[in-house]
């Protein structure tokens, strides 16, 4: 696979959404936990491989040259690109051609997303594009859509404006770059995605990599308080119910009233082990009982409730219950092996998934995990959560792999 070891990031706007701080201060400057936004994007890079960076200035450079200076600190080296302040995108970029590597990875300095880099690489290097972007599906209408995506990756339309008709996905940054993107430049100050992606969409050379994980911002403040939270550095591990915390029912049947819902030796306590290292419990489960009308929602409920009591005699508890109700024929997207549950979660607690764990006793658990780029943790019989839980918690926890 290609190896990317440069990263450019634009940094030179005024970011007017964020005044008043940004009138004295440029956007990527902005706090969180004491720490700028621009150091996590260049952690983030830093963690890739990527140690090479090129910041493009205009706006205040000397507050940010100032604090990162040669970005030895953060074990990398950082080169900066100053121009006027009105320079747009495109002129930013022609002004560091000269420092370019022949393929780069390109971002903003205002979005950060946990997004598969590997396979982002992959597929550029798989579709022979010119640029590869990083889209964010945008199923939830979290901002205005700007891209038609084929299945395959294509993107079909690229609108900057957000007004063409069929659009469903938005760039987010994160493009790996051909240096061969200068040849659709044109000569004016102007935006470089509005000008070069329309016309790689003509040529077949853009692609995006689609992620469900949302994005975080500060391009405005009402994105500052989900970012805040992005950041915050709370913990949160996501574990199955049945076969893991209880006893699970034979093939074809379900835990349909409390009486039958009987606990695993040690999961309770395991549960109170993880509350106590401050870990936020999500329990995601597959109920296909209610599809089968074997059980209702309202018995699910009862069930929950008698977890809840019984935790509660120990002071334990979990944090949040997402279910699926469907059945495999339904094709939705929350059933396991789908992420959908975790994407749920991810979105309503703003939760970086590639920090966190499912524990789970069936292989489609671990897929699940696996297509939301996390990790998992298969529990057996001879391999309880109890166990599962201390090997997490001492560093030594026991991954378990999946492939196609």
């Amino acid at each position: 696979m290609k190896t990317i070891r440069q990263a450019v990031i634009f940094a030179g706007g005024l970011g007017t959404r964020l005044r008043p701080f940004t009138e004295n201060n440029p956007k990527p400057m902005y706090s969180f936990k004491g720490k700028p936004f621009l150091s996590y994007l260049i952690e983030q890079v830093r963690d890739w491989g990527i140690k090479d960076i090129i910041i493009l200035l205009g706006y205040l450079p000397e507050k940010i040259m100032g604090y990162f200076k040669d970005g030895a600190k953060l074990g990398v080296s950082i080169r900066y690109v100053v121009t006027p302040v009105e320079y747009d995108t495109q002129y930013r970029l022609k002004a560091a051609r000269g420092l370019l590597a022949d393929d780069f990875l390109m971002m903003y300095c205002d979005n950060l997303c946990p997004i598969d880099y590997p396979k982002l690489v992959s597929e550029y290097e798989q579709n022979d594009a010119l640029i590869q972007v990083t889209a964010y599906a945008n199923k939830d209408g979290y901002t205005k859509d700007n891209m038609c995506i084929r299945d395959d990756g294509l993107v079909e339309i690229y609108d900057k404006k957000r007004q063409a008709e069929g659009l469903k996905g938005v760039d987010i940054g994160y493009a790996v770059v051909s240096k061969d993107v200068f040849d659709f430049m044109s000569e004016e100050n102007e935006n470089f995605e509005a000008v070069v992606y329309p016309k790689l969409v003509k040529e077949g050379r853009l692609y995006a990599l689609v992620t469900e994980h949302r994005y975080y911002s500060i391009g405005s403040f009402d994105r500052i308080g989900l970012t805040e939270k992005f950041l915050s550095g709370q913990k949160y591990i996501f574990i199955d119910r049945d076969g893991v915390l209880n006893q699970c029912p034979p093939k074809g049947e379900y835990v349909c009233r409390p009486e039958e819902f009987i606990w695993l030796a040690g999961a309770k306590e395991a549960v109170k082990r993880l509350n106590e290292a401050g870990y936020f419990i999500i329990m995601v489960s597959n109920q296909a009982g209610i599809a089968r009308r074997m059980m209702s929602e309202n018995d699910f409920e009862k069930i929950q409730d008698k977890m809840k009591a019984d935790l509660e005699e120990l002071g334990a508890h979990i944090d949040a219950v997402y279910y699926c109700p469907h059945g495999w024929e339904d094709g939705c997207e929350c059933r396991k092996p789908k992420p959908g549950m975790l994407y749920q979660a991810q979105k309503e607690y703003s939760i970086n998934l590639t920090e966190c764990v499912l524990i789970g006793d069936d292989e489609r658990d671990i897929w699940a995990a696996k297509h939301a780029n996390m990790k998992g943790i298969l529990v057996t019989e001879t391999y309880p959560l109890g166990k599962a839980v201390d090997d997490f918690l001492s560093g030594n926890a026991v991954y378990y792999e999946v492939t196609e």
